[in-house]
């Protein structure tokens, strides 16, 4: 221990009395609890895709539960993406933020796409919104753009309507 000739008595004490303290300790973790640790990750569980509502049948109870169950686990994840986003740019805000309104366009506009989309998919269900009315809301999204262009556009009027 060369380097610890250099030291102070006090210090090479304080070192004595942590290598007492953390050697076993130390020991223990490397060779007893890392080589039989099992790498599981816990902190994803993983469900199978269950059928969409539009691929049960009417009278299907079982299939129409499983994909509301889907739905909920989904609109979660969709929930926490966008608060992960959310907090992506506040940061950035408090980190930047003389030149914020530079240097955070892109997380911005990332963040507002992301909401965007979040609405389209969960925006005017409430807190009871399940598959069947989130599926009859893109059916009748898409059935409006069919006849008047993308929501937000304004409505098409046909030359026969003047």
């Amino acid at each position: 221990m060369p380097e610890a000739e250099g030291r102070s008595p006090m210090a090479r004490f304080a070192n004595c009395v942590s290598n007492m303290i953390d050697g076993p300790i130390t020991w223990f973790r490397e060779s007893v609890v890392e080589p039989n640790h099992k790498h599981y990750p816990w902190y994803h569980q993983k469900f199978r895709r269950v059928p969409t509502i539009d691929q049960c049948y009417t009278d299907d109870i079982v299939c129409q539960f499983e994909a509301d169950q889907q739905f909920r686990r989904d609109r979660m994840v969709d929930n926490e993406v966008l608060n992960i986003l959310r907090q992506r740019f506040e940061d950035c805000i408090l980190y930047e933020k003389p030149d914020h309104e530079v240097k955070c366009k892109d997380v911005l506009e990332q963040y507002q796409k992301a909401q965007e989309n979040w609405f389209i998919k969960y925006g005017d269900l409430g807190a009871y919104g399940n598959a069947r009315s989130c599926y009859m809301k893109q059916k009748h999204r898409m059935i409006w753009e069919r006849r008047h262009g993308p929501v937000g556009s304004g409505m098409k009027t046909s030359e026969h309507d003047h």
